[in-house]
C-alpha cells in the first residue's frame, strides 16, 4: 500500500510543535495529541525531537512520501532553507515552503521561486487567516503568489480550519474567486476548512481544482461528509494527512482504513491524488 502523508512535521521543526520538554508549548502538543485520538504512549511523539527519530517514525509507519510544510506568519517563522536542510537528501521526504506577501512583500514571489526552481521544493504555503491584520484567500495581497504557482505548476497550499485566531476568517466561500481566477491551479486546503465542512465540499463540487485534506479533522465529530462525498463526486480531491506530530502516522492510516472510503477512493486518497499533483 502506497501512502502520501500531506501534513507530517518532526517535533524538534519548532517549539508549536514541541520541541523543548518542560514547556507549555510542549504540554499543549501533548495535550493535542490527546485531544484528537491517540491511542497508547507519546512515543511517536519524543522520537521526533531527532531527525533520525523522525525518519524511524515515517519509514516504520510505510509512507512513501512524508510531506514537511514550512509557514510564514506572524507569530511562526520556518524558513524555506530550513525545510529544505530537512527534507534534501531524503527520498521519502518532499517539503513545501511557507511565504508570506503581507510580511515580504514582492520578496515573497521570489522566495517563492527559488524555493521550487532552486531548493526543488513541491509546492508553497500561504496563511492568509494568520496574518496581521488577519485576510481571506482572495485577498488581492496573495494573487501574486496564486499567479507564480500557476506558472511553475506546483500547488498552493492553504492554511484553514479551526485554529484560525478569529474564526470568521476560516470561511471557504472567498476561495471560490481564487478558483475561477486559477482553474488550472491546483489548491489545496489543509484541514479541509473543518468545521465548515459543507461549504468547502460545495466548492470542491463546483471547482476541480479545489482539494481537501481534513488531516486530523477528519477523526473528529461531524467528518463523515468528506468520506460520502469522496465516495461520489469528489474521489479525486481529497487527500490524507496525519497532522504528525499531532497525531501518530500509523494510528492515522489504520483509522483511515476504517473510515468507509470504497477502494478506487481509498487508493486516491492516500496515494494516487497526492501523486498527481506532485506529479511523481
Amino acid at each position: 500500500m502506497k501512502v502520501i502523508d500531506l501534513r507530517c512535521r518532526p517535533a524538534f521543526l519548532h517549539d508549536f510543535f514541541g520541541a523543548t520538554p518542560g514547556t507549555p508549548e510542549y504540554e499543549t502538543a501533548r495535550w493535542l495529541n490527546r485531544r484528537v485520538g491517540t491511542r497508547g504512549s507519546d512515543e511517536h511523539f519524543t522520537r521526533s525531537h531527532t531527525q533520525d527519530g523522525f525518519l524511524a517514525e515515517v519509514r516504520e509507519a510505510g509512507l512513501t512520501k512524508a510531506v514537511v510544510v514550512g509557514r510564514h506568519t506572524p507569530a511562526q517563522h520556518l524558513p524555506i532553507e530550513l525545510i529544505h536542510r530537512i527534507t534534501h537528501g531524503h527520498d521519502e521526504l518532499l517539503g513545501i515552503a511557507g511565504v508570506d506577501p503581507v510580511i515580504q512583500g514582492r520578496a515573497a514571489v521570489d522566495e517563492a521561486e527559488r524555493a521550487i526552481r532552486e531548493l526543488g521544493l513541491a509546492g508553497i504555503d500561504i496563511e492568509p487567516g494568520f496574518g496581521s491584520p488577519a485576510r481571506h484567500v482572495d485577498d488581492p495581497a496573495y494573487f501574486p503568489i496564486y499567479e507564480v504557482c500557476a506558472q511553475l505548476g506546483v500547488p498552493v497550499f492553504l492554511m484553514t480550519g479551526p485554529t484560525t485566531p478569529d474564526p470568521r476568517f476560516n470561511d471557504p466561500a472567498p476561495l471560490a474567486n481564487v478558483a475561477r481566477a486559477f482553474p488550472q491551479l491546483p489548491i489545496v486546503c489543509y484541514h479541509g476548512w473543518w468545521p465548515n465542512m459543507a461549504q468547502a465540499i460545495g466548492l470542491a463540487f463546483r471547482y476541480e481544482n479545489i482539494h481537501l485534506v481534513p488531516d486530523m479533522y477528519l477523526f473528529v465529530a461531524g467528518s463523515k461528509g468528506y468520506v460520502e462525498a469522496a465516495n461520489g463526486f469528489m474521489a479525486d480531491q481529497l487527500l490524507f494527512g496525519s497532522s504528525y506530530p499531532f497525531r501518530p502516522i500509523r494510528q492515522s492510516i489504520d483509522d483511515f482504513l476504517a473510515l468507509g472510503l470504497n477502494a478506487s477512493a481509498l487508493d486516491k486518497a492516500l496515494y494516487g491524488n497526492a501523486a498527481r499533483l506532485f506529479r511523481l
